[in-house]
């Protein structure tokens, strides 16, 4: 026995490309950098969002926004455990779309996946928009310059998720740590003084133009559940992560919750103690920064941090719209594409797609915040919604151990998000929510005729049942050629392999050029049979179709081989002509024959 040397057992060892392996999926650290900086990014703009409502009944009322805020966390708690459930029931992803889908219906999925659909645009584009708002804030000499920012940011964003999602949390691992340590800065330096350190941006006036109403308060509870935008990402994305898939995505989503929930109620102090009113060229987390840090390097530090994390929250939808376009392909109700992913585990043509209608957006609205907020929260008001009333359906159907008080607790998120939904299209109707209204609907027009199609072909092709036994026929290969020369030789030699009758044609106008070429033919001898077709008007696809459809009037299979000349150096590329590619599209546009390009590699 030769001690250290136990005999084991040698496996080959295959070395994993970028973005293969486990490697490449999520723990919970990067889920929460990679699908929560939407969430997280929240708190420079929803307690915000309170303030301006309640301001127009007077400074007085500001104290109302602890209270609001309040009710805003338990509403957040709710969401972070029924999405812990959304996960474990559903761990294909999918989140407010797959409950629906498996218990609430077809019509009530697609609302649902339209819904999403709307929310995961319009988070790229609020994101980067407000990200853009808050640089020019810090150098005015940007702001002539918002749309074209807001295009780098989202061409940068791209490249980076083409990449793969794990590449882009690692990235966005450092930016999250210092937001959530800057806002936990802000609150424990601001609970520490007893008055702010410094007082930024020019004073308003404050005029009452209502009463503090249950109405005022309504809409303030309304405008500052914006804060919960992001909160379904998680549960939208559970294939991202590793495994144990279900508990890391879970865990993720508690983390989400606790943090963001500290950082709302602790602002929404702040502001109340200090009586915090909107004031002129400044942002409300902006006079908090100011209060706690003072105007030196934080203050600049802490203002550039939150530029940088609104831009990367539109992260999020990156991580979580590609996905869902899959599963929407997987249910024929997108093109299939969607569902394919290349050698990364990268939804591309989600990225794509994801990319170019944000960049539309921003395009149509100039990059400004203002126009988006309207329709922000609407569809994802939508989504929490459907979610909560599916899984009471869920509970009411399954009737697991303790699934009364599991349904209550759905069922009153449902009543909550609900009517914070009707109080922001009321509200807002006409300052933009109208068109997420209009919008949702054709998006589910489009995805129920996407899966009609599919179902058609499916019957045409009879998916599913067995077809009668292939018939064998007689088959004639066309070559087209323009002349004698090794091109020619090498697509005979592969016709001849392929059928079994080869034939060749030449379109040829000029009489005596056509006599020269059989001549040349008959001298060369090879086997095969020259048809030399008449063009008055020198064209060539339409003789060649002409004859194709003629030869396949007598029900032999007709394949037609077109031979291209492919240069080794791409640039030479262009200086070839391009018909045979076109010959080979208007034949399989318009025939039933089997057309192949047949490629001859130059050494030059």
């Amino acid at each position: 026995m030769t001690f250290g040397l136990a005999r084991r057992q040698v496996r080959p060892r295959v070395p994993l490309r970028h973005g293969e392996g486990d490697r490449s999926l999520l723990t919970s650290t990067q889920g929460l950098a990679a699908l929560s900086l939407d969430a997280l990014s929240s708190v420079a703009y929803g307690p915000e969002a309170i303030v301006l409502v309640l301001i127009a009944a007077g400074t007085a009322a500001l104290t109302v926004t602890l209270p609001v805020m309040l009710v805003i966390a338990g509403l957040l708690v709710v969401l972070v455990i029924s999405y812990g459930q959304v996960i474990a029931v559903h761990p294909d992803g999918g989140g407010s779309y797959a409950v629906a889908k498996k218990d609430l219906g077809a019509r009530a999925s697609l609302l649902a996946a339209g819904s999403l659909v709307v929310d995961y645009v319009l988070t790229v584009a609020v994101s980067l928009a407000a990200g853009a708002a808050s640089l020019a804030s810090a150098f005015p000499w940007l702001t002539p310059y918002l749309l074209e920012i807001c295009l780098g940011g989202l061409a940068l964003l791209t490249l980076v998720n083409l990449r793969g999602v794990a590449d882009s949390a690692r990235v966005l691992m450092l930016p999250a740590a210092l937001f959530v340590l800057c806002i936990g800065g802000i609150v424990v330096a601001g609970l520490l003084r007893a008055h702010p350190a410094a007082v930024v941006g020019s004073a308003q006036p404050v005029h009452a133009t209502e009463a503090l109403s249950v109405l005022l308060v309504l809409k303030a509870f309304s405008s500052g559940c914006s804060a919960l935008t992001g909160v379904e990402a998680i549960a939208n994305s559970v294939p991202a992560f590793r495994p144990p898939k279900v508990r890391r995505a879970q865990r993720t989503e508690l983390m989400l919750g606790v943090l963001l929930g500290l950082m709302l109620i602790g602002l929404a102090f702040l502001i109340r103690r200090d009586e915090v009113a909107p004031r002129g060229g400044v942002t409300l987390l902006a006079q908090l920064t100011a209060g706690s840090f003072g105007t030196g390097w934080p203050y600049y530090a802490g203002n550039l941090l939150v530029t940088l994390v609104l831009g990367l929250a539109a992260n999020t939808s990156f991580g979580g719209l590609p996905v869902l376009m899959s599963l929407l392909a997987r249910d024929n109700r997108l093109p299939h594409v969607f569902g394919l992913r290349a050698e990364r585990p990268v939804y591309r043509y989600g990225v794509v797609a994801l990319a170019v209608v944000a960049a539309l957006l921003l395009v149509a609205v100039d990059a400004q915040t203002q126009r988006l907020i309207p329709l922000y929260a609407v569809g994802v008001f939508t989504g929490f919604t459907i979610s909560q009333t599916g899984l009471v359906r869920h509970w009411a159907g399954a009737r697991p151990r303790g699934w009364v008080p599991r349904a209550a607790l759905n069922g009153l998120g449902a009543l909550l998000t609900a009517l914070a939904g009707v109080i922001l299209v009321t509200t807002k109707f006409t300052e933009g929510a109208w068109m997420v209204v209009v919008v949702v609907p054709l998006l589910m027009l489009l995805f129920a005729r996407i899966e009609h199609y599919y179902t058609e072909v499916g019957r045409e092709l009879a998916l599913g049942t067995v077809p009668d036994r292939p018939r064998r026929t007689d088959s004639l290969v066309i070559v087209p050629l323009g002349g004698v020369s090794r091109l020619a030789r090498h697509a005979l030699t592969a016709a001849i392999a392929l059928g079994d009758e080869v034939v060749a044609v030449t379109v040829e106008p000029d009489q005596a050029k056509a006599r020269e070429l059989l001549d040349t033919w008959a001298r060369w001898q090879p086997g095969v049979r020259l048809d030399v077709l008449e063009s008055p008007h020198r064209s060539l696809v339409l003789p060649i179709l002409s004859y194709v459809r003629r030869m396949s009037q007598d029900g032999r299979q007709i394949a037609v081989l077109i031979p291209e000349i492919q240069p080794r150096h791409a640039r030479y590329r262009i200086l070839q002509n391009q018909r045979g590619i076109l010959l080979a599209t208007i034949l399989r546009s318009r025939t039933d024959a089997v057309v192949c390009l047949l490629p001859y590699r130059l050494d030059i």
